[in-house]
């Protein structure tokens, strides 16, 4: 057997490729929707704290905007690609179309290490990059957020060099801002609530009680950890484990308990990055174990909530016998070997540019309110999140019944028709 395609934009290619098929798509529209429209490769110089100068390489992928301005995080990652980037931006096209907000997708990235970073050098990388790609920026153009390793800290950076090189105040050029600088309530936990709702939708298309269910998750970011407290509070489900990052250490491990874990516990014992104090969690009664151990579990449910390719071909045969349901609260978890074997066993997938879209969601909920100078309570943000979210799942859904389809292909079936359909009454094809 041949080794595995990896690359995320070729997956993702793939994966429209198929949906293509299935829908007919004309050649044209086809070969638009294949490739990025826009992209931008820069060079960053950053004064480090001991003197030296080192240049940074920056991305940003504006993947089409024929349903409105473009909008997607940026990402700061040592292993950081223009493929990954691309891919990214596809899917946050589909994103925004499947949730039918009007906007269009793009991506960005900085290849660099923030967790060997200062403060201050993260500062100037920020404000950097913002330099360097400010004319494509804009609140009718295209709108930043935060993704990977960048936070509500460094979109403030960015959102001040924007200002101070326009010369006037544009909060809605960014988004995932802190509340004191017009960022949205609510949006901090939005991404995992999002995944909650979408969980709670599936099981009742499945006909499982959620209190009687348990889950393993992978990642312990802000997605995994404020999904973890929402499965628990809002359906009554059990977390046996997360896995996460351990910066110290290089690697990564699998916190567990028999009797389910504390989210918000770990969440205290947790840094800026992801990485649980193994102490601490020693100390209160939790299991370490082996990076891998979450994805083989004796769980109802799997919630990769961290990186892309971790449900591989190979590491798809370890999924338990028990598992019923894939929720998909990061981006490309799955790859398409994989996805064979998910489908020949019956595990109902949630895919990720559905499950994961409610970020981007409550992302142009905070650009709604920018533009007004009216702000909502995260309350409000929520209940308006759960409607998008639940409608978008069951649009899905029945579309995949309705094409006898795999959900991944029911979500861009959906999307795709939405941005086909933009682009055509545009007359671009």
């Amino acid at each position: 057997m041949s080794k595995e395609e990896l690359n995320p934009f070729a997956i993702a290619q793939s994966q429209l490729d198929m949906a293509a098929e299935i829908m007919q798509l004309d050649p044209a529209t086809h070969a638009l929707l294949r490739r990025p429209m826009r992209e931008l490769h820069v060079a960053i110089p950053v004064r480090m704290d001991d003197g030296t100068v080192k240049v940074f390489d920056g991305f940003r992928v504006q993947y089409n905007d024929a349903r409105g301005p473009t909008k997607g995080g940026i990402r700061w990652h040592p292993d950081e690609t223009i493929d990954t980037v691309r891919a990214l931006a596809a899917w946050m096209t589909w994103k925004t179309a499947v949730v039918d907000i009007p906007l269009g997708g793009a991506k960005g990235g900085v290849v660099c290490d923030p967790k060997r970073m200062s403060e201050g050098e993260r500062e100037r990388l920020a404000r950097g990059y913002i330099r360097q790609t400010y004319p494509v920026l804009g609140e009718t153009r295209d709108v930043p957020a935060p993704d990977v390793a960048t936070g509500p800290q460094i979109m403030s950076w960015m959102l001040d060099e924007y200002e101070t090189i326009v010369g006037y105040k544009a909060p809605g050029v960014i988004t995932g801002k802190p509340l004191a600088i017009g960022g949205s309530a609510g949006r901090t936990e939005a991404t995992g609530l999002g995944v909650v709702v979408t969980i709670r939708e599936a099981l009742k298309v499945l006909g499982i009680q959620p209190n009687q269910t348990t889950a393993a998750i992978q990642g312990f970011g802000n997605v995994a950890q404020y999904a973890a407290i929402h499965y628990q509070r809002m359906l009554g489900g059990k977390v046996l484990c997360v896995s996460c990052w351990d910066n110290d250490d290089r690697k990564a491990y699998t916190y567990y308990k028999e009797d389910g874990i504390d989210p918000v516990f770990l969440q205290g014992i947790t840094d800026s990055y992801g990485t649980i104090i193994k102490e601490a969690a020693v100390g209160a009664g939790y299991q370490i174990l082996d990076a891998d151990a979450w994805i083989a579990m004796d769980v109802d449910l799997l919630i990769p909530a961290a990186i892309e390719n971790v449900i591989t071909g190979a590491s798809v045969q370890r999924i338990s016998p028990q598992v019923r349901l894939l929720a998909e609260a990061a981006n490309g978890p799955t790859t398409p070997d994989a996805d064979k074997v998910l489908n020949e066993r019956g595990i109902y997938v949630i895919p990720d540019f559905l499950c994961n879209a409610g970020g981007v969601t409550v992302s142009y909920f905070e650009q709604v309110q920018n533009a007004y100078n009216y702000y909502w309570t995260a309350e409000e943000a929520h209940a308006r999140l759960d409607i998008k979210m639940t409608s978008a799942f069951h649009g899905v859904d029945q579309t995949a019944k309705e094409y006898k389809i795999n959900n991944r292909m029911g979500a861009y079936v959906v999307a795709v028709r939405r941005v086909a359909e933009a682009s055509k009454l545009r007359g671009w094809v």
